[in-house]
């Protein structure tokens, strides 16, 4: 019984740590790239007034569903997630191997779950479109008016939101900082490593910015005891084209988060995979 309780979790790190789970994982920050650059794509229709598809993740597999082989791509793009998932869930459990700081080692394998759960969240979607099911309905929505209907149901949405904008001030602080480059063997490259610097600088501050939106969005929702308020990228997006000068600033967000799209492309190739 002890052999087989030890060799379980070895088991499980050799099969998240293989080959195929690494090649996989590379083809799912290649998926979340393409997720980005379509995402982009649609919230320049919306700064230009001629959005249709929501301009967010869903929004995103949706338009890829509509393309010549679209269901097909997306069930790559499943499979690329749930390999995303695997290898940040053996990170998680057992660290990064590269990183001799304690607490850095930490705060990345707390990341790594978080992502976890994000990939997965992904592939879930994409599945569903991929099957014809539309993706579902609002479960941020859903989500925040079952807390808002607890006991100090206000003050735990207000905190969630602000620990939303807390982290899109974090993402904003590693774009500035050029953080991102602790994770990757940066191209030799001259040209190329100043490019993926570049396009990760601009990229991770305009995500940053589109997840500080979505956590006032959901602060709001909790002043104002409303879950309809507590909408996802689509819904911040949208708020920020109606403000003074917002079509321009949506623009500018947009184009950044192509930069993170692209990005991708050289994460996918040069990440500590």
């Amino acid at each position: 019984m002890t052999s087989a309780a030890e060799s379980a979790p070895r088991s499980a790190r050799q099969v998240a740590q293989s080959k195929p789970v690494k090649v996989g994982a590379r083809v799912g920050i290649l998926a979340y790239g393409i997720t980005h650059l379509l995402i982009a794509w649609l919230a320049l229709q919306v700064a230009f007034g001629q959005g249709g598809e929501k301009a967010d993740q869903r929004g995103a597999f949706q338009t890829l569903a509509e393309g010549p082989g679209g269901k097909l791509l997306l069930w790559v793009l499943v499979v690329g997630f749930v390999a995303v998932a695997l290898w940040r869930l053996e990170q998680a459990i057992w660290g990064y191997s590269y990183e001799s700081d304690r607490m850095r080692n930490i705060r990345k394998r707390a990341i790594s779950g978080g992502k976890v759960v994000l990939f997965l969240l992904l592939a879930v979607l994409a599945g569903r479109i991929a099957a014809g099911s539309g993706g579902g309905g609002d479960g941020q929505q859903n989500a925040t008016a079952g807390m808002l209907g607890l006991p100090g149901g206000q003050f735990i949405v207000g905190a969630i939101g602000l620990g939303i904008v807390v982290a899109g001030g974090v993402k904003i602080y590693q774009g500035w900082q050029k953080k991102f480059r602790d994770d990757m063997d940066m191209p030799s490259d001259r040209h190329a490593r100043m490019v993926a610097e570049r396009t990760g600088q601009v990229g991770f501050i305009a995500k940053g910015i589109a997840i500080a939106l979505i956590g006032i969005l959901v602060m709001i929702a909790a002043l104002r005891f409303d879950p309809n308020e507590a909408s996802g990228l689509d819904t911040a997006l949208k708020t920020l084209a109606t403000q003074p000068f917002g079509p321009y600033l949506l623009i500018a967000v947009a184009l950044g988060l192509a930069c993170y799209g692209v990005f991708c492309f050289f994460d996918a190739r040069y990440h500590r995979v």
